[in-house]
């Protein structure tokens, strides 16, 4: 596991970003300078995070230029809680979707649907992103915002 930092221990951490269907938000630089962020779907193994997208994506141009990144996982419902950090990116094929293949049956189910009909087509290429964290920092607003999450369940 990469080195965490925050209201969380290292377990608790990968615990939430395994048990979570939230999209990763990556940010990463343009060439030329510019702030560029997106959402993923993401898998944690072997203590990076691993994302897919088409080879084709602005984002992999961007990542070659430069490998540094920030990241978030976090919910969007109060009580707020989350992991936020800062890493590098690695760049490979995902040569048979095999990436892809998990990460729909993570999020989806399954890929018996139309987006995976047309995300699994042959000739669509696809690239595994590999962010390995070099830190990261946890949140948890549950104890702070607790009388604000009761009011709401009223």
């Amino acid at each position: 596991m990469f080195p965490v930092s925050g209201d969380w221990t290292a377990a608790q951490t990968e615990a939430y970003l395994t048990e979570r269907r939230i999209p990763i938000r990556l940010a990463c630089r343009t060439p030329n300078g510019g702030l560029w962020m997106l959402s993923l779907w993401y898998i944690l193994r072997d203590g990076a995070l691993h994302c897919a997208t088409g080879a084709s994506a602005d984002v992999v141009r961007y990542l070659r230029a430069d490998p540094g990144v920030a990241f978030e996982v976090s919910d969007n419902e109060p009580p707020y809680c989350g992991v936020r950090g800062a890493g590098q990116v690695t760049l490979e094929p995902d040569e048979d979707k095999e990436l892809l293949r998990e990460l729909m049956e993570r999020y989806l189910g399954g890929t018996d649907h139309s987006l995976g009909q047309r995300l699994l087509q042959p000739e669509r290429e696809e690239v595994h992103l590999r962010i390995e964290p070099e830190r990261a920092y946890t949140w948890d607003f549950g104890e702070r915002m607790a009388d604000v999450v009761a009011e709401a369940d009223d």
